[in-house]
């Protein structure tokens, strides 16, 4: 039997990320609950995404594509390649607008992390609902700061941006 992700790996515009690796070296340090987080994320991203840079795909490299996250001199630089290794581009986003959101993201991941284990379910409910606003509105922004590089949809970008926490995180 055919997976819907093998039948579709085989048919031609298929944008989407079939791999993702995240920088070793930029990620300094992570507990068990955020090597979860991403573990869970990748997993998810790469069963279902909606991925096209834009320029890569006007060039016919229509993927699946394999893309490697990094934070370089303040800035994500997410370099697509195509399913051979072969580099197709290096998109580089700015990541100054991000930092409040991931520092409010990390702050409210710490109360949950903490609320699950001694925390009433009403209080870890509402402080998850404050977690997921926060991972929305910078999925939205993600979104905004990847118009005309990559068309992406919702779901992916707020994957994507879990990662991005992932390799902000010192220790």
């Amino acid at each position: 039997m055919v997976t819907p992700s093998e039948s579709s790996a085989s048919q031609p515009g298929n944008y989407r990320i079939a791999h993702v690796a995240l920088d070793e070296e930029t990620i300094l340090w992570r507990n068990a609950d955020v090597e979860q987080e991403r573990r869970v994320a990748i997993y998810d991203l790469i069963e279902e995404n909606s991925f096209k840079p834009l320029r890569s795909a006007e060039r016919g490299a229509d993927g699946p594509y394999r893309l490697q996250l990094s934070v370089r001199d303040g800035r994500l630089v997410m370099d697509v390649s195509d399913t051979g290794e072969a580099l197709l581009e290096s998109l580089v986003i700015g990541l100054a607008r991000f930092r409040r959101p991931i520092r409010e993201y990390f702050a409210i991941c710490d109360s949950y992390y903490q609320a699950i284990r001694k925390a009433t379910p009403s209080e870890i409910e509402t402080i998850d609902m404050a977690r997921r606003g926060i991972h929305n509105n910078a999925a939205e922004l993600l979104l905004e700061r990847l118009e005309g590089k990559v068309e992406t949809d919702f779901a992916t970008a707020r994957r994507l941006f879990t990662l991005i926490c992932v390799l902000h995180i010192k220790g």
